[in-house]
């Protein structure tokens, strides 16, 4: 069997499962989706965005991209965003990041080529932009997560200076949260961002700075 029709094999098991649970689920799904949550997450395929946190289909609206970033001139991942707050009236936006991020490590070693460079130039600038605390972090390793923790941090204070989130807060009730996935132990950390208003922003995100030198004692 090639892997490809391995694949429709597995989705034939996959949906026979869940009519199982749920005889209606599909004819149910198919007629309009409710998700109170858009998870803004990387592309990398070890972070599957609804089994991490037990959710069945129609209950995340997702969006992906490299590293998890929210760039102003980026109107694909602003225009999912503005489309879960107008249409489907998500409460929480989540950004999720993950130790280990591909991406933070091509941007810390400078080995991104092509298209991908140009992606990347954001993160290095976020690097740049902690370099007097990340120079003090001599572990490879340990850097690239203290990164994975920063760029979130960034991702959720570009989100929320962005006119998407201030519009949604002019109207109804929105949280932006900043977590990191652990892929080697399948676990959530939550950086506590929570961004419910732009007056909390500039406070609650020096906060979360200083909270993760801390954490890593580079402060």
């Amino acid at each position: 069997m090639t892997i490809i029709k391995e694949m429709f094999e597995n989705n034939k098991k996959w949906a026979k499962k869940l009519k199982r649970k749920d005889t209606d689920f599909f004819s149910k799904l198919s007629k309009q989706q409710h998700p109170q949550y858009l998870w803004i997450g990387c592309a990398d395929s070890r972070v599957p965005a609804n089994e991490i946190v037990g959710l069945m289909p129609g209950e995340l609206f997702v969006h992906r991209n490299i590293a998890n970033m929210v760039i102003h001139t980026d109107l694909n991942c602003l225009s999912v965003a503005q489309y879960a707050i107008d249409v489907l009236k998500v409460r929480h936006i989540i950004i999720c990041g993950h130790y280990g991020c591909g991406g933070i490590s091509a941007a810390l070693k400078d080995t991104a080529t092509g298209l991908s460079a140009n992606w990347i130039r954001h993160i290095q600038d976020i690097a740049e932009k902690y370099k007097p605390n990340l120079k003090k972090e001599t572990d490879i390793k340990q850097k690239i997560n203290v990164m994975c923790e920063l760029n979130i941090a960034e991702q959720v204070y570009n989100l929320a200076r962005n006119s998407v989130a201030q519009d949604a807060w002019e109207k109804q009730k929105l949280t932006i949260h900043g977590w990191v996935y652990d892929i080697e132990d399948g676990l959530l950390n939550d950086l506590y961002c929570n961004i419910t208003d732009t007056s909390i922003l500039e406070e609650k995100h020096s906060a979360v700075i200083e909270k993760i030198f801390k954490k890593y004692n580079i402060d």
